[in-house]
């Protein structure tokens, strides 16, 4: 395949990843988004290996059959559960792979393009800090994917690292990398620097992301999303592949949008996130007194749903946990049967990974049109009769808007409590992710059902 045809190729499978992109944006078009995808991504491969520049066939066609093997295993097994350690350790390929490259590219430089001498010096100094930039992005993102893999798997603490002076030890990291960076342009390519750079990388990958609390794992997957994007354009630029530029690009801003996104519908800066600056370790004061909470059975809520006119799901990482969202979608084909109306609402860091309940929902193949965003229902709760909070807890925590002091003040939330009714499901009366205590629970018109949550719908279902 000649050279220009490859760019052709190149060119095909990027629009394809813009019109990938473009479908994500929306429910109704998902699934179309992912077979653009798909199909640029065949593209780019197809492409790159049958490139003039392209060797060892062989040894492509064993790595591509043993990951393409691992891929196709874990995309069967994995449960949408565990779908964000799944993508959280999937960026760490990225980032690991960005590190290679640029190792591999610092001992093995491309051949200069031009003749003179000055231009010559000119591209080995841009190839330098191609190097320097590709391998610390993929260093930071290699480790930090790691700790959030841990964090979202339980085998490490969602609680957030406090270390004195944590603030001033990621600004030195910053600022030593920096020197260093300068120091290995100007010794033309000091290994000592490159090593020292990567494992302050690592390191510093690893306190960032460890800084950060359990409350934030959401925006966490998107920020490293948006990292491995970059670690994958800086790859691109080391191997002088446009389509790896633009691929990573692509997701890199992407990504950080979304991360933006996020922090805004959380009322924090993107940069008190990334700092660690929120999701703090959370003391609950023994001498609060919330009062009591009460008890409610299925026969009981089927009752108080068959006898409402409206009705609010708001869904949680529980639901997620217990696979409920099949008898939940039972249970709103059956009341809107009955005149009904039954709507979801979703906040925006639901889950542990962005859309992670609308996803969900898609699956247990309910309607797109009733499923609404946090600022398009928060309005109607107090006309609303009853709301279900299925495996929420964090967002739909009234401290965020009546106590100051609480870690999660000023963030967002669905503010269910203005309803008649609030039937909260629920295995225990323990904290959420954030491990804030939820006064929610305790107020008058809360009534708490607790079990499995699939259990407890099922149970409400066949009542109804």
């Amino acid at each position: 395949m000649s050279a220009g045809l490859v760019q052709a190729a190149y060119i095909i499978a990027a629009i394809f990843f813009i019109f990938s992109l473009a479908g994500l944006s929306k429910q109704e078009s998902a699934r179309q988004g992912n077979y653009y995808g798909i199909v640029g991504m065949a593209i780019a491969l197809i492409a790159t290996i049958f490139s003039p520049e392209a060797q060892g066939f062989g040894w492509i066609i064993v790595a591509m059959a043993i990951g393409g093997t691992i891929g196709i295993f874990y995309a069967r097994k994995v449960e949408m559960t565990e779908m964000p350690e799944l993508v959280a350790i999937l960026h760490s390929f990225v980032g690991m792979a960005a590190v290679l490259v640029g190792y591999n590219s610092y001992i093995e430089p491309p051949a200069p393009i031009s003749v003179d001498l000055v231009e010559q010096h000119a591209e080995h100094v841009i190839h330098l800090v191609e190097v320097f930039l590709g391998v610390f992005i993929g260093a930071v993102t290699f480790t930090g994917s790691v700790v959030a893999f841990g964090k979202l798997r339980g085998v490490i603490s969602s609680s957030p690292l406090n270390l004195p002076h944590k603030h001033k030890m990621n600004l030195a990291a910053v600022v030593v990398s920096t020197l260093l960076m300068i120091y290995f342009v100007k010794a033309d390519g000091s290994m000592f620097a490159l090593i020292v750079m990567t494992l302050i990388a690592f390191a510093f990958g690893y306190h960032l992301v460890a800084s950060i609390g359990g409350a934030d794992m959401p925006v966490v997957v998107s920020m490293l999303n948006s990292y491995s994007g970059w670690a994958a354009a800086a790859a691109g630029f080391m191997l002088a592949n446009d389509l790896l530029i633009v691929t990573g690009a692509l997701v890199g801003s992407s990504g950080a949008i979304l991360s933006y996104i996020m922090c805004k519908a959380m009322n924090r800066s993107f940069v008190s996130v990334i700092a660690g600056g929120f999701g703090q370790e959370v003391e609950i004061s023994s001498d609060v007194e919330y009062g009591e909470h009460t008890e409610i059975t299925a026969e009981e809520v089927a009752e108080l749903l068959k006898e409402s006119k409206s009705v609010i799901i708001t869904p949680g990482y529980g639901m997620a946990v217990a696979q409920a969202q099949y008898p939940v979608h039972e249970i709103t084909e059956k009341l809107r049967a009955k005149g009904i109306d039954v709507r979801f609402g979703i906040h925006p860091v639901a889950g542990r990974l962005p859309g992670h309940m609308n996803v969900l929902l898609a699956e247990a193949k309910v309607p797109y049109d009733i499923v609404l965003e946090m600022d398009e229902l928060n309005d109607d709760f107090p006309e609303t009769d009853t709301v279900l909070v299925i495996g929420a807890n964090d967002t739909v925590n009234p401290a965020a808007l009546e106590d100051p002091n609480s870690p999660i003040a000023g963030m967002p939330v669905l503010e269910v409590w203005n309803a008649k009714n609030v039937i909260v499901f629920k295995r225990s009366m323990n904290t959420g992710y954030a491990g804030v205590q939820n006064p929610l629970f305790f107020k008058d018109n809360t009534s708490m059902l607790f079990g499995d949550a699939k259990d407890s719908v099922d149970a409400i279902s066949k009542a109804i």
